[in-house]
């Protein structure tokens, strides 16, 4: 279990305690009483402070058995989307690794530096100025200017034309005619 987990668990004991003693102490204190009348005030209030501790602790037990029944429906939906994304990678790999040394074999005929590469491949992955800037720990005003020398040595207009130039020719198999030629 993790940490905060166990924090959670804490604390919904803790809070089925303080309902509990209440609902319980409630109750003792109004038997012990001994009203004569049912219909004073001081009855009708430990009467509403019960009922307001009983229905609290319905409503809390019910936000928590929805919460825990979405959150393991969600683990069950993150792991399907991690084992979907995990065969795509690993039916995909030799495809993507031919593409990454394509891409840095064409880096490397445009004698882009270091600097430049990484920030082409955060602008092809299509992080903005200010995401890479934080990212790499650079200025945002340096990393536009790695974007402008990238864009000047492969005579290409900007972000939109370095994605193309590399994703142009990719396509869907063809099958039935339908798919984009």
């Amino acid at each position: 279990m993790e940490h905060d987990e166990v924090d959670e668990r804490r604390l919904r004991v803790l809070i089925a305690a303080v309902l509990a003693a209440s609902i319980v102490g409630g109750a003792v204190d109004l038997i012990l009483d001994a009203p004569d009348r049912w219909l004073s005030f001081h009855v009708i209030y430990e009467v509403l402070l019960i009922g307001a501790a009983v229905a609290t602790s319905w409503f809390l037990w019910r936000g928590w058995f929805r919460s825990r029944r979405s959150l393991v429906e969600t683990r069950r939906m993150v792991e399907a989307h991690q084992a979907e994304r995990d065969a795509w990678r690993a039916s995909a790999r030799q495809a993507l690794i031919g593409l990454g040394e394509a891409i840095d074999q064409r880096f490397g005929a445009w004698n882009l530096t270091a600097a430049e590469k990484e920030i082409s491949l955060l602008l092809l992955k299509g992080r903005s100025h200010k995401q890479i800037a934080y990212d790499t720990g650079r200025s945002e005003r340096t990393v536009r200017q790695h974007a402008v020398a990238v864009y000047e040595k492969s005579g290409l207009g900007g972000r939109a034309e370095l994605a193309a130039f590399f994703l142009e020719d990719l396509m869907l198999p063809r099958g039935d005619g339908s798919a984009a030629r």
